[in-house]
């Protein structure tokens, strides 16, 4: 049943109105004024409305212009009930937004037909104004499906490649860390054997003199041992990566499988090494105020049971915004005393069945409107170089979509950003 605002200040006027709508079918209100048909329409949100021209104290055009305004009644088909036939009044109540009008007296059946060819327009507009509703909601869909289709493309391509490197590098490493310890020991005996002639034969031929003091014997007899240390601690931490590379990618493994939340953390840690040393800075203060100092809180936590690889791209993600925020205060930092670069990281087990992260940074942060915006995918404040807008709608969608959490945004100006992941311990498949 359609809602009819009648707005008439004559009484017997508004009555039969009342009457011959009704008898129609529609759910008809009336006002005697213009001040109560506003009220009355904000109230009942009418689909049409009839409104006398004269009126005392607000007039017809002032009611229709007003409604016009209001954005929730912009829609309503609004007649004029006038005995203004001229060409200029009808100009003014068009552009006060009339969208038709019905001259007095009033003819019965003349009015129920413009009522009912206004209310077909009404309809018409609501479904063209759902429809655009529908395609704007299908638009942020594919939207995000495109986002998540160039991520994950981007994630199996960069898995693949990062398992093959891995293992092509873990044979060589493999080979070269075994055998340090042995060439270790071998010159280690060959320093025994060479200690036994010096003591059974002190006084070697010139020739032999003047080879030991070309080659600085007593510098090389040390010097030697401490770089194959080095050798072993480099190799180790190429271990290390290739460990971590493998954990990443997680692709022998199964999609959702129990994991140490904490590791992975660390996993994302080691990988983004090189810019929390500042080995990738442009070097423009030393290398020690390049460095971004990690505080690390970590709480008790059970295994997690998640999409492992998915929730390491979040961490991944997460954790290099924040060094890129540090790294953009740092470089449009003017004074002498610069800000120490932090990224905080916290853990805690808030029940029995939801764990949550937060990793914040100290940059400059950013502003509410950019919070609001800020997981809405290809949204981003980086240059076209640097950033896609992609990273944390797939985040996003990650935590809340895939593994049915939370991921909220907290930041202010000149305050830094606060990333806070809730997460459940189980998934419900």
């Amino acid at each position: 049943m359609s809602k009819i605002l009648v707005v008439e200040d004559d009484s017997a006027t508004r009555l039969l109105l009342k009457r011959d709508l009704q008898l129609e079918g529609y759910e008809v209100t009336v006002a005697k004024n213009g001040e109560e048909g506003l009220q009355q329409a904000v109230k009942i949100r009418p689909a049409l409305i009839l409104c006398d021209w004269m009126m005392p104290l607000m007039d017809g055009v002032e009611v229709c212009r007003r409604v016009k305004a209001t954005p929730e009644l912009s829609s309503t088909f609004f007649i004029l009930l006038t005995a203004r036939d001229s060409i200029a009044d009808r100009v003014l109540g068009l552009d006060a937004g009339a969208d038709d009008f019905v001259s007095k007296p009033i003819e019965p059946n003349e009015l129920l037909a413009r009522v009912r060819a206004g209310l077909r327009v009404h309809q018409y507009q609501q479904q063209l104004s759902e429809a655009n509703q529908q395609l704007s909601q299908t638009l942020q869909d594919l939207q995000q499906t495109q986002a998540q289709l160039v991520q994950s493309e981007k994630m199996s391509s960069l898995g693949q490649m990062v398992a093959g490197i891995a293992h092509a590098i873990n044979n060589p490493i493999t080979f070269i860390s075994g055998n340090l310890d042995y060439t270790k020991n071998s010159f280690n005996d060959l320093i025994e054997l060479i200690h036994l002639y010096q003591k059974y034969y002190p006084q070697p031929e010139q020739e032999i003199n003047l080879a030991i003091e070309n080659m600085d014997w007593e510098f090389l007899k040390t010097d030697i041992p401490k770089s194959l240390d080095s050798m072993k601690v480099g190799a180790s931490r190429i271990r290390d990566l290739v460990v971590s590379l493998k954990s990443f990618s997680r692709l022998d493994e199964a999609e959702i499988k129990q994991v140490d939340i904490h590791a992975d953390i660390d996993n994302a840690l080691l990988l983004l090494e090189h810019r929390l040393s500042g080995e990738t800075s442009d070097n423009l203060y030393t290398d020690e105020t390049s460095k971004i100092k990690v505080i690390k809180e970590y709480g008790t936590l059970p295994l997690v049971e998640c999409y492992a690889a998915q929730l390491n791209q979040v961490f991944f993600n997460i954790i290099t915004n924040a060094i890129d925020a540090i790294e953009e205060l740092a470089l449009s930092e003017t004074s002498l005393i610069l800000r120490k670069g932090q990224i905080s990281i916290r853990t805690k087990l808030l029940d029995e069945n939801w764990v949550e992260i937060a990793i914040s940074d100290n940059g400059e942060g950013i502003t509410p409107e950019v919070v609001q915006q800020i997981f809405n995918p290809f949204f981003t404040t980086k240059p076209v170089d640097k950033g896609n807008g992609l990273g944390l709608a797939i985040a996003y969608s990650i935590v809340v979509d895939k593994h049915k959490g939370l991921l909220e945004c907290r930041s202010s100006k000149g305050e830094g950003t606060e990333f806070l992941i809730k997460i459940p311990t189980r998934q419900q498949l």
